[in-house]
């Protein structure tokens, strides 16, 4: 079995994702997209990039096995032609491997890890290639990141391998896709109103000047001058308070959210820092602190609030 899947001589279709930094999608595109287009109409796979201004994005390669093993020994050989162009500039005298980032359903690392490891030491040990399975999920998904790296030839071994602990081994429940998140576009409010700004141009957000207006309504404070960004962090005013609020056990994890993500945004979207005291051996409560000027505070107990409104009545926050 395993021999004929690793020439493709099974027609099996696959799917392989992988995670890429937008300077190395830029190299697969190519100008006008021309190096894509050579990648799918040589290696027959069919290849799709996702969308998007992220600083991340998915590739998803599609097709039988043989398709995909040359898509892959394509896209290989061209960062490590990037690494020699880099090189070429530079002084490093030893050349950095290729490395790529697999995304792989969770419920399949088990198989690719083997028994007590013995599968990765043997896929490393038979192909030459560095293979590192991620402790955690990617956010907000069921996957994982699993990194290749090496030549050009011992990733494509690799890959050849673990394409077949992926036929051997389907997934198993459903699979949460991980979808790269927008890198966060700084805001800024000025006159009441809020704005993302977008390369050179500051576009009006009105969801976020919404809540803008109602934590000003909720405190009196100094007004933001329009050149001071409220975001990331960033204390608005000059005098930085701090307040406190004390939320039940069972209602915490609503504003944690997965992985801390629902924390992280309300951190994001108010610009005051956020800090959840650890469990205390007896109560049933956790103490929030919120750092911040007076509008960033607001903006974080509205967010705060709007999240244990929506969980406590199972509607969407108003």
């Amino acid at each position: 079995m395993e021999s004929k899947v690793s020439e493709g001589g099974l027609n099996v279709t696959l799917t392989i994702r992988l995670l890429m930094h937008g300077k190395e999608v830029g190299s697969i595109i190519g100008k006008k997209g021309e190096t894509v287009k050579k990648m799918r109409e040589e290696s027959g796979a069919r290849i799709n990039i996702s969308e998007g201004n992220c600083p991340e994005r998915i590739v998803t390669i599609t097709g039988p096995t043989d398709a995909i093993f040359k898509a892959f020994a394509m896209i290989a050989y061209k960062f490590e032609e990037d690494i020699i162009n880099s090189m070429s500039n530079s002084t490093a005298t030893s050349k950095p491997p290729v490395t790529l980032r697999l995304v792989v359903p969770a419920s399949q690392c088990g198989s690719l890890i083997g028994k007590g490891g013995s599968k990765i030491k043997e896929i490393r040990e038979s192909t030459g290639a560095q293979v590192q399975v991620a402790g955690d999920m990617l956010p907000n998904s069921t996957e994982r990141a699993v990194t290749i790296s090496g030549t050009p030839d011992a990733i494509i071994q690799c890959v050849k391998q673990i394409c077949v602990v992926m036929l051997e081994s389907p997934p198993k429940g459903a699979t949460i896709p991980y979808r790269p998140k927008p890198a966060s576009a700084p805001v800024i409010f000025a006159g009441g109103q809020a704005y993302s700004i977008q390369g050179q141009y500051a576009i009006p957000h009105p969801d976020l000047t919404k809540l803008h207006q109602l934590a000003m309504q909720q405190t009196p404070f100094t007004p933001l001058g329009q050149t001071t960004p409220a975001f990331p962090g960033m204390d608005a005013s000059p005098q930085a308070s701090t307040h406190e609020l004390t939320i039940p056990n069972d209602l915490i994890g609503c504003i944690i959210g997965r992985q801390g993500t629902k924390i992280n945004e309300i951190r994001q979207m108010s610009g005051a820092q956020i800090k959840i005291a650890s469990a205390m051996e007896g109560s049933a409560e956790r103490q929030i602190t919120i750092t911040g000027s007076p509008a960033n505070i607001s903006l974080a107990q509205y967010l705060i609030n709007a999240r244990l409104t929506s969980e406590v009545t199972g509607m969407g926050a108003l």
